[in-house]
């Protein structure tokens, strides 16, 4: 009974918000990023925390607006998934765009398969949709949603266009498979993990446990592995899809070594792509909560 209470306000909020105009539905959609905000202190708590550990050189101030920022851009996302069921490749024309898309179709071209070094930055949802809608479907890793009904309603319009989803229960098998039959994947890449899915690198100069999946297939498998992000573009008034060049990962022999290698050299792209828009990213996920063994928590 609850499940079906929660599936059909879901819907309900979705198809009222996809049926505004985008300036009305912001509007809305901020007001209740800035309930949100407010209402959940743990949320507010761990974004506070993680721009303390990431920016320790910027005054409260800043990471205030950086954090208030995050709220806003993320009911921008809201709106864009419910609005999403009506885009077409036409319709997007006028903000959408890409960037170094010729980075992305060189790497497919290679034919043992792409993977998408993506995370929670930007418009991660549309990200995927609207690299479909351009032609080029694609595979993506996510988590199922406790809520089983929503689960179909929320991958129903993430497919849309030729896009399949691989749920992190099984996505080895599933991943692998499709680098073989040359397919494009994305694996967002950025959130907190516990050994041995995932290892400890360097992000935001503190050790952070990162998944290894990405880079133990792109080893195994030969596959090309570059990232892609959605960012939203102030001066410009639109989002970009913004691919950059193929990462070169060191082969070495020892295995291992390569995997950490590989993923470190991920991470330390992921970074450099949030420090360019802190305030576009997912800060309230407690990203440094699994610690090396014998050091305190952060939280």
């Amino acid at each position: 009974m609850r499940e079906s209470v929660e599936y059909e306000l879901v819907v309900l909020v979705v198809r009222a918000l996809g049926r505004m105009p985008r300036a009305m539905a912001r509007l809305v959609a901020g007001m209740l990023a800035w309930v949100v905000y407010h209402l959940l202190g743990r949320l507010r708590r761990v974004g506070r925390r993680n721009l303390e550990l990431a920016f320790p050189e910027q005054s409260e101030s800043w990471r205030e607006a950086t954090l208030r920022g995050v709220y806003r851009h993320l009911g921008w996302q809201l709106v864009e998934f419910c609005r999403m069921e009506r885009y077409t490749a036409s319709n997007t024309r006028t903000w959408l765009r890409t960037e170094g898309l010729e980075h992305y179709l060189r790497a497919r071209e290679r034919g043992k398969g792409v993977l998408v070094l993506t995370g929670h930055l930007g418009a991660w949802e549309l990200s995927s949709f609207y690299h479909s809608l351009m032609g080029y479907p694609m595979g993506m890793v996510i988590r199922r949603l406790d809520n089983r009904l929503l689960d179909g309603f929320v991958n129903g319009i993430r497919c849309l266009h030729g896009n399949r989803v691989l749920h992190k229960d099984d996505f080895a098998r599933g991943l692998l498979k499709a680098m073989h039959e040359g397919e494009t994947v994305g694996i967002l890449m950025d959130t907190n993990m516990t050994p041995p899915q995932g290892v400890f690198v360097e992000f935001f100069g503190r050790q952070a446990c990162t998944a290894s999946g990405l880079a133990r297939v792109a080893l195994k498998t030969g596959a090309a592995v570059l990232p892609g992000f959605m960012l939203w573009e102030p001066k410009e008034g639109r989002y970009v899809l913004r691919f950059g060049e193929e990462l070169e990962l060191a082969r070495t022999g020892d295995h291992e070594a390569d995997v950490l290698a590989a993923t470190q050299q991920c991470a330390a792209i992921t970074e450099a792509w949030i420090r360019r828009y802190p305030d576009q990213w997912l800060w309230i996920h407690r990203r440094w909560k699994t610690r090396p063994d014998g050091e305190a928590g952060l939280y």
